[in-house]
């Protein structure tokens, strides 16, 4: 009997830490990628209250282009980027601590590593495959994303 009830706490303990709801990491993220087939730039804030705001400007089919027509793109997305945040809209997301979908969703939004504390935005486009973008945590968005 001694035996069974030990079992019988542990197991409890081991349902009560799962059933935890995970918190996500609060903070602000930028991220860019930067491909012949699409540039994007990204910025990402979660709010202590778990609600997301992001904002992911981007170019398809670039192309090969030079180094100035490349800087002419990212100077462009990096305002376009700055000008659409403030219409970001903090929305709600599922997060089971490493993961975020949308409410209900199955298509993972963002990806977490907990361990590593680092950040992805996951960007799909159109019926291409999607991308995953690295984040990098900052203080404050800076005017120029792209810098490092």
């Amino acid at each position: 009997m001694h035996r069974f009830a030990i079992l019988l706490l542990v197991g409890l303990g081991v349902l009560v830490a799962c059933s935890r709801p995970a918190h996500p990491p609060t903070g602000r993220w930028i991220g860019n990628y930067d491909a012949p087939d699409v540039v994007v730039d990204a910025r990402l804030e979660i709010a202590k209250n778990g609600l997301v705001r992001a904002s992911a400007p981007d170019l398809l089919d670039v192309g090969q282009v030079s180094d100035e027509t490349r800087a002419v793109i990212h100077a462009r997305l990096a305002a376009d980027l700055a000008e659409s945040w403030d219409a970001a809209e903090p929305r709600a997301m599922d997060f089971d601590g490493r993961v975020f979908r949308k409410p209900g969703g199955v298509a993972p939004q963002m990806e977490w590593n907990p361990r590593t504390k680092q950040m992805k935005l996951i960007f799909y486009f159109g019926t291409k495959h999607s991308i995953r973008i690295p984040m990098r945590p900052v203080e404050n968005f800076d005017a120029d994303p792209w810098a490092r």
